[in-house]
C-alpha cells in the first residue's frame, strides 16, 4: 500500500490505453510515453504496459505504509527518507526497495513526464480493458481523477527478486538514460491537407512553432504563423487520433494527444507519425517545435526502428554494479535464521 502524502500538480495512472473503444467515443487515453513507461515497468520486473504513475512537471510525495519496490522513469530529483528522518537520493532509471514508513519525495520534472512503476503494478479495477485515468469522462484510475493527498493504493505484489540474464538481483538499473531526440517531428500529409493553400503547407514545414501553456493529455496548441485554410476552417466531423494537428479558424495549430476526442471539425494539416508521439508528450509550455515531412513508407520504417530501439534499452537493464543495495538488501530479507558457531 503506497499513500499520497501531496500531488501539487496532475498525476495520474497510465497503461496502454483503450483501443477499440473510439466507435463509442471513448479516447485511447493511456501513457503519452509508452516507451518511457515500458522501461520503467522492467525495472521492477513488470510486462511493458502494466499501469504506473504518470507524473507531469512536479511529482507527488508518498509514503509506503508496507515494503514496496518500486522504479523511476525520467529527469528529475527524487528523494527517501526513512522513519528515522534520515535521507538519501534515489536515482532515475533505477528501481528502489521502500521500507514500511519510508517517503518518496519527487521534485520538478525536467523532463515534462516521468514514471513510477511498482512492482506487480497497481491494484486498480479495469475499466474497458484498461487501468488508465481518462479524467474528463471519469474512467479508470482512482474514481477516474487525478491523485490526490489521502489516497492509498494497493501495490500488485510485494518486494522480491527479479532476474535478470538468468541471474536473480535485488535491484535494476538503466546503464544510459534515454535521450530524447531534438530533430524536427515527422509527420505526413493529413487527410484535409487540401483544404489550406500550398503557402500554407510550406509555411508549416518551413517555420518554428512554440508550444503555448494551453497545453495538457489532450493537445498542444502551438503558437507562430497563423496557416492560411483554402476554403474555410470548418468540416463535417469525423474521426482523430492522437498524433492529429487540426487548424481551427484563428489559423493556430493544435496537435492532439493521448486524451483527444474521438470527432472534430477542423481541418487536419498533417500528423505526427507514431515513432514520435512520445516526443509531444515531454513538450513544455515555450519550447520551440519544427515539422517535417515523409512518406508512409519512412513513417513505418521509423515506428520499427523505434521498437528494435526500446528492446535493446531493456535488454540493456543490468544490476546497479559491485556496490551493495544494503537497504534492498535487507528490506528483501533473504535470511530467516541464525548460526550460533560456538
Amino acid at each position: 500500500m503506497i499513500e499520497v502524502i501531496d500531488c501539487p500538480l496532475p498525476a495520474t495512472f497510465q497503461d496502454a490505453g483503450r483501443p477499440g473503444y473510439r466507435h463509442l467515443g471513448v479516447p485511447l487515453s493511456g501513457a503519452l510515453d509508452p516507451e518511457w513507461l515500458a522501461i520503467a515497468n522492467a525495472l521492477v520486473g513488470n510486462p511493458p504496459h502494466t499501469v504506473a504513475l504518470e507524473m507531469r512537471l512536479l511529482g507527488p510525495k508518498l509514503r509506503a505504509m508496507e515494503p514496496v519496490t518500486i522504479a523511476l522513469a525520467g529527469e528529475f530529483s527524487a528523494r527517501i527518507e526513512d522513519a528515522s528522518g534520515q535521507s538519501r537520493p534515489a536515482a532515475n532509471w533505477r528501481s528502489h526497495t521502500l521500507a514500511a514508513g519510508d517517503l518518496l519525495q519527487i521534485g520538478s520534472l525536467r523532463s515534462g513526464i516521468g514514471y513510477l512503476a511498482a512492482r506487480g503494478g497497481f491494484d486498480l479495477p479495469l475499466v474497458l480493458g484498461s487501468r488508465s485515468t481518462y479524467a474528463r469522462a471519469g474512467l479508470g484510475g482512482i474514481d477516474g481523477r487525478a491523485l490526490r493527498a489521502g489516497d492509498r493504493m494497493k501495490v500488485g505484489a510485494p518486494p522480491g527478486l527479479c532476474s535478470v540474464a538468468g541471474a536473480t538481483v535485488i535491484s535494476l538499473q538503466l546503464p544510459h538514460a534515454p535521450v530524447l531526440r531534438a530533430a524536427p517531428l515527422r509527420v505526413i500529409p493529413g487527410p484535409q491537407r487540401d483544404c489550406f493553400t500550398d503557402a500554407a503547407w510550406q509555411q508549416f514545414l518551413g517555420s518554428e512553432f512554440t508550444v503555448s501553456r494551453e497545453a495538457d493529455r489532450m493537445g498542444l496548441r502551438l503558437d507562430g504563423p497563423r496557416l492560411e485554410h483554402a476554403r474555410g476552417a470548418d468540416i463535417v466531423s469525423d474521426g482523430v487520433t492522437p498524433g492529429a494537428i487540426q487548424v481551427p479558424g484563428d489559423g493556430r495549430p493544435i496537435v492532439l494527444l493521448a486524451d483527444c476526442q474521438t470527432v472534430g471539425g477542423y481541418p487536419k494539416i498533417a500528423t505526427v507519425i507514431g515513432a514520435d508521439l512520445p516526443r509531444l508528450g515531454h513538450a513544455l509550455p515555450g519550447q520551440a517545435l519544427r515539422f517535417i515531412a515523409v512518406t508512409q513508407a519512412e513513417a513505418l520504417a521509423a515506428r520499427r526502428e523505434a521498437a528494435t530501439v526500446l528492446a535493446a534499452t531493456v535488454a540493456s537493464i543490468c544490476t546497479p554494479g559491485p556496490a551493495l543495495d544494503l537497504d534492498a538488501l535487507y528490506s528483501a530479507n533473504l535470511i530467516d535464521g541464525v548460526i550460533d558457531a560456538n
